[in-house]
């Protein structure tokens, strides 16, 4: 009666054996985990995500090289300062964010709140990290409510610091460095002597592909340049899986990070970049994101693709005015009256951003830093203390009167 008692224990034993080899070589499951969003929260990303593309679109135009934003970055800063805004200083930077007239600053702000709080957290394969901060000259009078808001709906690093200190630039730049994983260690170099405040954001990103590229794939391939020359560079070739989409004159593929929460898009024009950026408009962008998001599964897919790495700096506000923030640029024409009484408006708006690309995966990272400055009253002369006083005539210099006053009352 043992021998069969010990088979079945051996059988059950191998058995298990076996389950367990079949669970370490199973897939992982790469369904990415779903977001929960109000309607509203969804109508605030389209509305980033356009203006995104537009900024992007305005920007490329006018450069040569390498350049890379981040349009969640700059949409949270310039959100900030939104809330700040008043009259036709609001109306135009709403216009411009693409926000509905009808969506209230709480609604926007509570739906940037929902969506950050759970992009942080969505994939644990992935690092991804946002912050906020307001440094602001010490004795200048920030409001309350607006301090507030700052603290309670952007979770922002609020801090007075003594502007004319050379410590304050080191400060504001330690901010930058700490929130970016060092890869933006400097966003200022000088302070004005009228800048009274700066609004800013940092975003990190770090996650490795979902399907790695095989390192030993990688060398030297051609790359060719819009001006119809061609170089060699470094470039890596795997067979990955991926998702593809083929539209009017371009084709984008996609590949994914982690567990496919996040993913890189990849554009490449049938003709030069250059001819091909005023076709791209926040349309396209949405058919490509259609078209990818449509399909079931990916394919496994022969990528070739340049390493590369690059940092960028760009101030935005040419590119922002001609996208209709217009009043928010004008030292008597802006209207920041809900963060101060006194009268400051918008200096610049720029973004540093770095990104790297390699087998492993990508590495990026943005700052976007806004800085406001008081309105320059005229020049004054106070003659509040004994003085000296001359009439003459001009052409000759001829000297008519001179006397002091030292008690004018006397």
């Amino acid at each position: 009666m043992k021998k069969p008692t010990l088979f079945f224990a051996l059988i059950i034993l191998l058995a298990s054996i076996a389950a367990c080899n079949k669970e370490k070589n199973a897939e992982p499951d790469l369904t990415p985990k779903p977001i929960e969003l109000t309607a509203r929260a969804h109508e605030v990303i389209g509305s980033s995500n356009q203006f995104g593309i537009e900024l992007f679109t305005r920007t490329a135009v006018d450069e040569d090289g390498n350049l890379m934003l981040s349009p969640l970055s700059a949409s949270v800063a310039l959100t900030m300062a939104l809330n700040g805004s008043g009259g036709d200083t609001y109306e135009q930077m709403r216009e411009m964010l693409g926000y509905p007239a009808d969506l209230t600053l709480t609604e926007i702000n509570q739906a940037y709140k929902g969506l950050v709080s759970q992009l942080l957290t969505v994939d644990p394969k992935v690092t991804l990290t946002l912050a906020n901060a307001l440094f602001y000259r010490l004795g200048f009078p920030v409001k309350p409510p607006f301090l507030n808001t700052m603290t309670t709906d952007f979770d922002a690093h609020v801090e007075g610091l003594n502007f004319d200190l050379p410590s304050a630039i080191d400060v504001i730049n330690g901010w930058a460095s700490d929130n970016t994983n060092g890869k933006i260690p400097q966003v200022i170099t000088e302070i004005t002597p009228e800048a009274v405040m700066f609004l800013m954001n940092a975003l990190y990103f770090k996650g490795d592909w979902t399907y790695q590229f095989d390192v030993s794939e990688t060398q030297n391939r051609p790359f060719y340049l819009d001006n119809g020359s061609q170089i060699s560079v470094p470039t890596m070739a795997s067979n990955v899986m991926a998702m593809r989409h083929f539209g009017s004159g371009f084709g984008a593929m996609e590949l994914p990070y982690g567990q496919t929460n996040f993913s890189m898009v990849v554009i490449v024009p049938n003709t030069t970049l250059n001819d091909f950026y005023p076709q791209f408009t926040p349309e396209v962008w949405q058919e490509i994101t259609d078209g990818l998001d449509g399909q079931t599964q990916r394919v496994k897919t022969m990528v070739t693709m340049p390493k590369f790495e690059f940092d960028y700096e760009k101030m935005l506000n040419d590119q922002l005015q001609s996208l209709g923030m217009v009043d928010a640029f004008l030292p008597n024409g802006a209207n920041f009256s809900g963060i101060s009484d006194q009268d400051i408006f918008i200096s610049f708006v720029k973004q540093n951003t770095f990104i790297k690309v390699n087998e492993e995966g990508t590495e990026a990272a943005a700052v976007t830093t806004i800085g406001f400055e008081t309105v320059s009253l005229p020049p004054s002369f106070d003659a509040n203390k004994p003085f000296i006083f001359a009439i003459r005539e001009r052409t000759t210099n001829t000297l008519l009167f001179i006397g002091s006053v030292m008690n004018p009352v006397e």
